[in-house]
């Protein structure tokens, strides 16, 4: 698996792209032109949601123009904020964004598995605290964290949803689970992996 990343124009939020050459996953959509320019006529699987704020999923109904049917995974929390244009922040920006295809969502929580290709599975954590919708996939090598943890920068928890002290709980638990790994945030720079 190579694993692309995408700088978005909206607060400087990653996408993921996770390449197997024949299709690919995405962690989280906002600019749609990039991630068209990385994978080509690749097909989509899916897109796995690290959480459901304006600036991790503002691309979704574009990218579906281009892909549709295809799954978006998400726990309940998410389900609600992609509906929902006040709960997911959109609605105080420019363009505010409500996911058209809820038929596409896909429930997921803590400790299910979603396999990706063949035999390259990820493992789900629920990782509240910035917000309820919040996730971590955890693969062999990598774990993507989403605005759960973020390298150097504390989580913030001032927006609707957020709470200090689950936060702290959460980014502990990252610690743990990506001892060995490289950290793929939802902001930021790729970080080389904990020992």
């Amino acid at each position: 698996m190579k694993i692309h990343q995408v700088i978005n124009s909206l607060f400087t939020s990653n996408s993921w792209i996770l390449d197997f050459e024949k299709n690919c996953w995405l962690v989280d959509c906002g600019d749609i032109r990039p991630i068209v320019e990385i994978i080509g006529k690749m097909p989509v699987v899916g897109v796995l949601l690290t959480h459901a704020h304006y600036d991790h999923i503002y691309g979704l109904n574009e990218l579906f123009e281009l892909y549709p049917g295809i799954p978006v995974y998400t726990n309940e929390v998410g389900r609600e904020l992609l509906l929902n244009d006040k709960l997911n922040l959109s609605r105080y920006h420019e363009t505010p964004f409500v996911f058209e295809y809820p038929q596409n969502i896909q429930i997921i929580n803590d400790g299910d598995e979603i396999v990706l290709n063949g035999e390259c599975k990820l493992k789900v954590a629920a990782t509240p605290g910035h917000n309820d919708s919040c996730l971590t996939f955890v693969a062999d090598k990598e774990i993507f964290t989403g605005d759960s943890y973020i390298p150097g920068i504390k989580v913030v928890t001032n927006l609707p949803g957020g709470r200090k002290q689950i936060a702290k709980q959460s980014v502990d638990r990252i610690l743990k689970l990506a001892i060995d790994k490289t950290i793929y945030p939802g902001h930021g720079d790729i970080t080389s992996s904990l020992e």
